[in-house]
């Protein structure tokens, strides 16, 4: 569904309807899952503040939420708002791209958020093969993946996992691997300071790392600021103070485009560069798709790999042989 039927389908959305949507789906959308859950609440990390211990609670009969560390609750609506930074639209419009038809149906949450709980056990750098394997297919360099990403392990379903990770600047991970995309709690983007005048805006980890992979020593001239999320549009908005020149890297697709519209509408210093990509969904695509003529060779030479023959799980663990 294109962007101006989503449009229109917010402009019908009333808040009364919208507050019935459930929260922990909101939650999860933005990437906070809970640390516990019963049949009649659930429990997180804060998703609006810095915490160890869950105090965020939420009622799933009541459809409402209470951080006792802030001394604050309400509604979903007020939720996303405090989230994202955003208005009572821009959450309504989260809201609405739920579900190709919007509905409020409920499904059984309980056992959903369950499994989709993320541990974080440890981080290090970067070196199994599995993983090497995933950067190569993806044409990143490991010299590049290490500047900026760790080997992060983690349980997931009670399973142990590990992935490519991005840490984001409230402590929560960006977690990639050949099988799953995924990301810990607190969800939030990812800002890299370099003391420069100039920032580049990505998407997601991988089209970072593609610019960087194409361009070398770009942190000599540029900050760099991954969204990991749209809905962090409005934060990444103050971001953008101070930078003369703010170069976007955004997905070409409608979600991308709304997103680059918006932060050229509140910075005339920003940049739209999806034309360099055009005919690609996004940054790290275009890197794929152009290393046969050249671009991105560096990136492959780098892996002289041994050639075992090593199969893994979808959570990138060795499988035994048969």
């Amino acid at each position: 569904m294109n962007w101006l039927m989503k449009k229109e389908r917010t402009k019908g959305l009333s808040c009364e309807r919208a507050r019935a949507f459930p929260i922990e789906r909101a939650l999860a959308k933005l990437g906070h899952f809970p640390t516990r859950t019963n049949g009649k609440e659930a429990w997180f990390l804060s998703p609006i503040r810095s915490e160890t211990q869950a105090s965020f609670k939420v009622s799933k009969k009541l459809n409402r939420w209470y951080d006792h560390g802030a001394g604050k609750g309400g509604n979903v609506i007020d939720l996303i708002c405090l989230i994202t930074k955003g208005t009572v639209k821009e959450a309504l419009h989260i809201i609405v791209q739920d579900e190709p038809s919007f509905s409020f149906q409920q499904r059984p949450f309980l056992e959903q958020q369950t499994e989709h709980t993320i541990t974080i056990m440890y981080a290090k750098p970067i070196q199994h093969y599995g993983l090497l394997k995933y950067l190569n297919a993806r044409r990143i360099s490991i010299t590049t993946a290490l500047t900026y990403c760790k080997e992060v392990h983690y349980l997931f379903k009670g399973r142990k996992y590990f992935a490519i990770g991005l840490k984001n600047g409230s402590g929560g991970w960006e977690l990639r691997n050949g099988y799953y995309k995924n990301s810990s709690s607190p969800k939030d983007s990812t800002y890299i300071k370099n003391g420069n005048r100039k920032l580049i805006v990505t998407e997601g980890m991988f089209d970072l790392l593609s610019i960087v992979e194409c361009h070398k020593n770009l942190e000599l001239e540029y900050d760099f600021l991954v969204l990991n999320s749209t809905a962090f549009v409005q934060k990444a908005m103050r971001t953008l103070e101070g930078y003369s020149s703010i170069e976007l890297y955004l997905d070409n697709d409608a979600n991308g485009k709304r997103t680059s519209k918006e932060l050229m509408a509140y910075s005339k210093n920003c940049k739209d560069n999806s034309k360099l990509y055009s005919g690609f969904k996004d940054v790290n695509e275009w890197l794929r798709g152009n290393t046969i003529n050249g671009v991105g060779q560096k990136a492959q030479d780098v892996f002289l790999l041994p050639q075992k023959q090593t199969c893994f799980t979808p959570g990138g663990r060795k499988e035994k042989k048969k």
